[in-house]
């Protein structure tokens, strides 16, 4: 989405395109599942005097016109992504932590018989599978 669209998209909407509003989307860009401290540290660089509460009542606006979606990586904040590049679902290893982007069509199976069972419409790219990575168990 180049800025013109996002941009268009805000207005659209009938919101203004403020500065921290960008600065926010930016950050949600540049740092790739970032928490909104990880967010409101990042935009606190440009903006010193910006606040917690206000990363996340723009990361909600930001989310409501669509521009980014969040998934739960684990206990604790949400991560932000762009919503762009939401075709993915996440792996989190228990033992490292580390979060890994797999194809979204790995979920298939699981999202058609939810359908099929129990009427059940799955958004995978919302879905976040907990395990152990092959390096933790000792397969690499």
């Amino acid at each position: 989405m180049s800025h013109h669209t996002w941009r268009e998209e805000l207005r659209s909407r009938g919101y203004r395109v403020t500065p921290q509003r960008q600065l926010v989307l930016e950050a949600v860009r540049g740092l790739d599942h970032a928490t909104p401290d990880a967010i409101c540290t990042e935009v606190q660089k440009t903006v010193a005097g910006l606040n917690l509460s206000t990363v996340y009542r723009t990361l909600d606006l930001l989310e409501k016109v669509g521009l980014v979606t969040h998934t739960h990586l684990g206990a604790g904040s949400p991560s932000y992504h762009l919503t762009e590049e939401a075709d993915h679902l996440h792996v989190v290893c228990r033992s490292c932590d580390e979060v890994t982007d797999t194809e979204l069509d790995l979920a298939d199976g699981l999202v058609e018989r939810l359908r099929q069972e129990i009427g059940f419409d799955a958004d995978a790219r919302h879905l976040t599978v907990f395990g152990t990575c092959s390096r933790c168990r000792g397969d690499t």
